[in-house]
C-alpha cells in the first residue's frame, strides 16, 4: 500500500504542477516550486517526447494521471485468484 500512496501524492504534485503553470511566474526562483517541477519534471518529460504537439497545449499531466490511476487499479486488484 506504500506504493499506492506513492502514486496518490505523484498524482497530486503533477496537478499542482499544472495549476503552477497558470499562476506561477515559469522562472521563477522558489525553492518549493522548483522541487515540484523537478519531481515531476521525470515523469511528464518523457511523456512530452511520446505525445504528438497539440498547438501549445500539453497533454502530458492528463496522461500520467491516466496512468497512475490505471497502476493504482492494478495494485488495488492484486493477482488474480483462481
Amino acid at each position: 500500500m506504500v506504493l499506492v500512496n506513492v502514486l496518490e501524492v505523484l498524482k497530486w504534485l503533477i496537478i499542482a504542477r499544472a495549476l503552477m503553470s497558470w499562476f506561477v511566474d515559469p522562472r521563477s526562483a522558489n525553492p518549493l516550486v522548483a522541487w515540484i517541477r523537478g519531481v515531476t519534471d521525470a515523469i511528464l518529460g518523457p511523456l512530452r517526447s511520446l505525445l504528438p504537439g497539440m498547438g501549445g497545449m500539453d497533454l502530458s499531466p492528463l496522461v500520467a494521471i491516466l496512468l497512475i490511476q490505471l497502476a493504482q487499479q492494478a495494485i488495488y486488484s492484486g493477482p488474480a485468484s483462481y
